[in-house]
């Protein structure tokens, strides 16, 4: 897709507009947003992230406009298991739940600057080495391995090498002050634990770079459809971490889900990257004819089995909820008939 640049530069625009209408609109006066507040702006992004993709449908074809979409939906698939680890960081160092939304706005807009390097830079390898699919798709499938093992997502911790490293070459209080990086500490300017809050946020947004991007370089290889389906997938993440904080933990089957899209990508890079191969051990530099997933299969799988685990999640739940409730009644029951001290 040839973008012209005057498009390029309106989308970043766009963009940064958005990012600045949200910092000095609801980020900047501390305050913990309410559940309506975070359903209307939720929806307000999914539409602007809408919109721009049956733009990009009308305007550059139908194709192009499901490699948007099943990006989109991949990313923002994958930004709610973000959130499991955003949660994590945040109980870690105890943030007031009013000073959470710079913390996170931060990690938005750092997630946003290192995926945008890893997406030049992952084009430039596609570009330039067709057997950069085969280790894509093996990142894919070793990442979906990882997932389907117990309390992979929650098992994540805050205290990555770039925290320790911050704990240990940063002076900063041992208290909040505010939302605020910097505070007076005995008359002394120091740095507040929100600066190693965002250090953290931060450090994983980098490792949750190196799954997403091969992940969407597996629908498109199209620079603009990834940069803008990742950028449009992280704006409103803000309002959705508020939106569904209580219902994250009745996503019981999520990280199967994932597991199951990432190995899906995984195995269509692997098959892309056969049928373009040139490397010389296998079948001699030539192309392996296998066949290859449309678009628009990709995009009914994705969508299909986001769908299936969240129904699936959502039942498991009651279920394990009816279970809970008939044990616990069988226990009362029990210790009714047994209690020494009942009875006439």
């Amino acid at each position: 897709m040839d973008v012209p640049p005057l498009v390029w530069t309106l989308t970043i625009l766009g963009i940064l507009a958005l990012l600045l209408f949200d910092f000095f609109f609801h980020v900047r006066t501390a305050h913990t947003p309410t559940l309506g507040e975070a359903a209307i702006w939720s929806a307000v992004y999914v539409g602007i992230a809408v919109l721009f993709g049956v733009g990009v449908w009308l305007l550059g074809g139908a194709a192009l406009g499901s490699e948007y979409f099943a990006g989109y939906i991949t990313e923002k698939a994958l930004s709610v298991d973000n959130l499991f680890v955003f949660l994590i960081i945040m109980a870690s160092f105890k943030v007031p739940r009013a000073d959470q939304q710079k913390a996170l706005l931060f990690g938005i807009v750092f997630s946003l600057l290192a995926r945008t390097a890893f997406i030049f830079l992952g084009a430039a390898l596609v570009n330039s080495y067709a057997f950069v699919f085969y280790i894509f798709g093996l990142i894919l499938l070793v990442t979906a391995g990882q997932m389907l093992q117990p309390g992979a997502t929650k098992g994540r911790s805050a205290n990555n090498v770039i925290v320790r490293l911050a704990k240990r070459f940063l002076r900063t209080s041992e208290t909040y002050d505010g939302d605020r990086l910097f505070t007076i500490d005995q008359g002394r300017r120091v740095m507040t634990p929100m600066l190693l809050v965002m250090v953290a946020i931060g450090g994983t947004d980098v490792l949750f770079a190196l799954d997403s991007i091969p992940a969407i370089f597996g629908l498109t290889q199209s620079v603009f459809i990834v940069f803008t389906a990742t950028a449009f997938s992280l704006l409103g993440l803000r309002q959705l971490y508020f939106l569904i904080d209580g219902l994250l933990d009745r996503l019981i089957y999520l990280s199967y889900g994932l597991a199951a899209i990432l190995a899906f990508i995984g195995v269509k890079l692997i098959l892309h990257a056969l049928h373009e191969n040139n490397l010389p051990f296998v079948n001699d530099a030539q192309p392996v004819h296998v066949p290859e997933i449309s678009t628009g299969v990709s995009l009914s799988v994705i969508a299909g089995v986001l769908i299936i685990t969240v129904i699936a999640s959502l039942a498991g739940v009651r279920l394990l909820a009816a279970r809970a409730e008939r044990h616990a009644g069988g226990s009362r029951g029990k210790g009714s008939k047994t209690d020494p001290a009942g009875g006439d």
